[in-house]
């Protein structure tokens, strides 16, 4: 009993303190998230969403690669692995399985907390939650 508790402890402060994440991969705030993806020098930034919402609003400057694509792990591997690939997606969710991949994939990840429905930037197209 006291290992189970013991192991679970540690699980529990582990996904507390990011360490689930891995090394590679970064969850950012709005204000980090765009520091980060104004130095367009060393930064992709990927919208991970389908081609119709990124249609419906997207970050300036966003490629899609829709991570539910079955050509995603071909689409990323083209990309300049120097650079920080810099996701996001409708609330979040999308983008941190994109980060993992690339992450897997040698690339070093920046993940927009709460994706595009908490980005208080730039937007092109009408906003994502307007219809």
């Amino acid at each position: 009993m006291g290992k189970i508790f013991g192991t679970l402890l540690i699980s529990i402060i582990a996904v507390l303190y990011g360490c689930g994440l891995g090394k590679d991969i970064i969850s950012m705030d709005n204000e980090e998230f765009a520091g980060t993806v104004s130095d367009t020098a060393t930064v992709i930034l990927i919208d991970v969403r389908t081609p119709e919402e990124y249609a419906a609003g997207h970050i300036p400057g966003a490629l899609n690669i829709d991570v539910k694509s079955p050509d995603f792990k071909d689409r990323i591997s083209s990309l300049d692995k120097s650079k920080t690939a810099a996701v996001y997606c409708r609330s979040g969710v999308r983008s941190m399985n994109a980060a993992k991949i690339l992450a897997g994939n040698g690339f070093k990840v920046c993940n927009l907390k709460n994706g595009i429905l908490g980005w208080d930037g730039p937007v092109t197209g009408p906003c994502p939650d307007e219809k």
